[in-house]
């Protein structure tokens, strides 16, 4: 299946996936790191991805738990948004919001913190955020959720910089999920029904190896979805793919959504 797609040219590749939007029920797109590297926001496991330069273990729950300084530098980077406080949305993510404006595509399933389909227009009523975002903080205790500006104006304690619950005394972190924690169960659960109920699944930018996330794909498929990926690595999914893109996102998402979009022919 995937070695006749391979010998298709790019811009057949591209005509065929937007012909499957144009006729699709209920197209779902899932994106990874890979979307957003083109808003200058590094991926995890590329040749020049964050692990390749920072330790992973510093970002466990365990290690944020244990670590007065790993709570500090985490709290920094929730204040100032780290390196996706300056990040804007590129084509891609552009793209995408427009065809679930269209009603082209359903649902975002997104395994990214950095908000950037919330700031390209994509209504936030369609996207899942599996992985948390910056833009709140959350009681390790109570879970009670602090919005951004709520959490910052609490006083901090002084030997991490994190303030702590006002109303059971718990550790504050931000809304992101670090190794070892769970996935949002409500979040995780909309995720499997979008990709159990979908007819087209499109992979953006991900590598397919960080699960449950992954598993999502797999949900897709045995709904009787095609499965798409557009990414510029191999992927342990990519055998079962109907439709194989190998190029960057933010170059071929625009052309995808022209064509869709009959913008272009």
């Amino acid at each position: 299946m995937v070695s006749e797609n391979i010998s298709n040219s790019l811009a057949e590749r591209i005509e065929r996936l937007a012909g499957w939007l144009r006729s699709a029920r209920a197209a779902v797109v899932f994106t990874g790191a890979g979307v957003s590297t083109e808003s200058g926001i590094p991926d995890f496991r590329g040749p020049n991805g964050l692990w390749r330069r920072v330790d992973p273990a510093s970002f466990t729950i365990r290690r944020y738990l244990e670590d007065p300084q790993v709570r500090r530098e985490s709290w920094e980077r929730f204040k100032t948004g780290g390196v996706y406080g300056q990040a804007e949305p590129n084509p891609a993510h552009r793209a995408i919001a427009e065809l679930v404006r269209a009603g082209l595509v359903k649902w975002v399933i997104t395994q990214n913190i950095d908000s950037l389909h919330h700031r390209a227009g994509t209504p936030p009523d369609r996207i899942i955020e599996l992985h948390g975002n910056l833009r709140f903080a959350k009681c390790l205790g109570c879970r009670r959720r602090f919005e951004k500006a709520e959490a910052l104006a609490l006083p901090v304690e002084p030997a991490d910089g994190v303030p702590r619950c006002p109303d059971c005394g718990g550790l504050l972190k931000s809304g992101t999920v670090s190794f070892g924690e769970p996935l949002p169960a409500e979040e995780l659960a909309r995720a499997e029904a979008a990709a159990q109920t979908s007819d087209l699944f499109i992979v953006v930018g991900s590598s397919l190896v960080v699960y449950p996330a992954a598993y999502l794909p797999l949900h897709a498929l045995d709904a009787g979805a095609s499965l798409v990926i557009i990414n510029l690595g191999e992927t342990p999914l990519d055998h079962l793919a109907h439709l194989l893109i190998p190029a960057p996102a933010g170059e071929v998402l625009p052309k995808i959504a022209d064509l869709a979009l009959g913008r272009q022919t």
